[in-house]
């Protein structure tokens, strides 16, 4: 931003003192000037100033005052404020810093100071939106980084497999709309999406001579196939970040049963983390729904009637009542999807 282009707003209700800052900064700065305390509040939310050069001692509502309500507005808080004032007391400038103010001037003001002080809380203010920009900017490119990664595993666990890459993510929209519906934070229901992708991330370590076999999994085949489970898990716990470890969760309990039967703990109830819970439901809905070497496509409603028959003794029967409760949402994501598809 070049310096011409900064907009002071200059605020004293004394006509004579709010002229000679006008004066001393209009032929560098763009200026507006208020004449008390609400009229300055006014006004820095309608014009945004880069900077507030702001009187103490005016009546009805002090400088200190208008300073603490701007900097507890969120839209202003963080344009720096310049207390002018003639009073020299140290008690005053402590209170003017715990207010928020950045500086002082003393009155009379002198042009060489207050030219001087206002350039340098502007480069600081620029400085400080550029740094703020820089982190903005560098935490959007590792959150990218890191959406890319968690892509890469939950492509890489059915990289030998028959299923289709969009069952991962359609699982994973059923799953946080189910976690909406069950009363997640949004937040919290957006990362449970990206890490149900990653559910069988440990099908990686499992032989194509079992991931592929067209016909039944013998005794022996079959503990091969459930050690996806654990071998998913030992994979994306090596970080020891609360996202990933939400997706170890998922990738070692997902296959857990509500009655206790299922693999790889034999966990019952509450037992089961209520994030592999809820992908589970939405694993086994999706995979009724597609074809497969062994099987063909079960309908809808075939498919939801299964997820019925089977809550409390396969699903969390709280959770599946979310998920059959949500239906229509349920149907317009897999369409959704097989639009995205097609």
């Amino acid at each position: 931003m070049l310096l011409n282009r900064y907009r002071i707003l200059v605020v004293d209700d004394n006509a004579i003192n709010r002229k000679l800052l006008l004066q001393i900064l209009q032929d560098r700065y763009d200026t507006a000037f208020a004449v008390n305390g609400a009229q300055a509040i006014e006004v820095t939310h309608k014009i945004k100033p880069d900077l507030i050069l702001l009187d103490i001692m005016m009546p009805g509502m002090n400088g200190y005052e208008v300073c603490r309500i701007i900097k507890s507005d969120p839209q202003i808080h963080k344009i720096p404020i310049i207390f002018t004032t003639a009073m020299n007391e140290i008690e005053d400038e402590t209170l003017g810093f715990d207010a928020g103010c950045v500086d002082y001037i003393k009155k009379p003001v002198s042009k060489p100071i207050v030219l001087a002080r206002v350039a340098t809380h502007l480069l600081l203010y620029n400085q400080q939106n550029e740094c703020e920009s820089e982190v903005v900017r560098r935490t959007a490119m590792f959150e990218e980084s890191q959406k890319s990664a968690i892509y890469m595993l939950g492509e890489a666990g059915h990289y030998n497999d028959d299923d289709t890459g969009c069952h991962i993510w359609r699982m994973g929209a059923y799953a946080a709309a189910v976690a909406r519906a069950a009363g997640w934070a949004v937040d919290r229901a957006s990362e449970l999406e990206l890490a149900a992708a990653m559910h069988d991330t440990g099908k990686i370590g499992i032989p194509d001579s079992v991931l592929k076999k067209p016909g039944k999994l013998n005794e022996e085949e079959w503990a091969v196939m459930k050690s996806h489970t654990t071998i998913g898990y030992e994979i994306l716990s090596k970080s020891d970040t609360p996202f990933f470890g939400m997706a170890a969760k998922i990738a070692l309990n997902h296959h857990e049963k509500w009655d206790g039967s299922g693999y790889p703990n034999g966990l019952k109830g509450s037992q089961i983390p209520e994030e592999a819970r809820i992908v589970a439901i939405c694993d086994v809905f999706d995979a009724l729904t597609m074809k497969r070497a062994y099987k063909p496509a079960w309908s809808i409603k075939d498919s939801f009637g299964e997820i019925e028959k089977t809550t409390g003794s396969h699903f969390d029967p709280g959770l599946a009542a979310c998920f059959l409760k949500i239906k229509p949402e349920i149907i317009e994501i897999k369409k959704n999807w097989e639009k995205d598809a097609s």
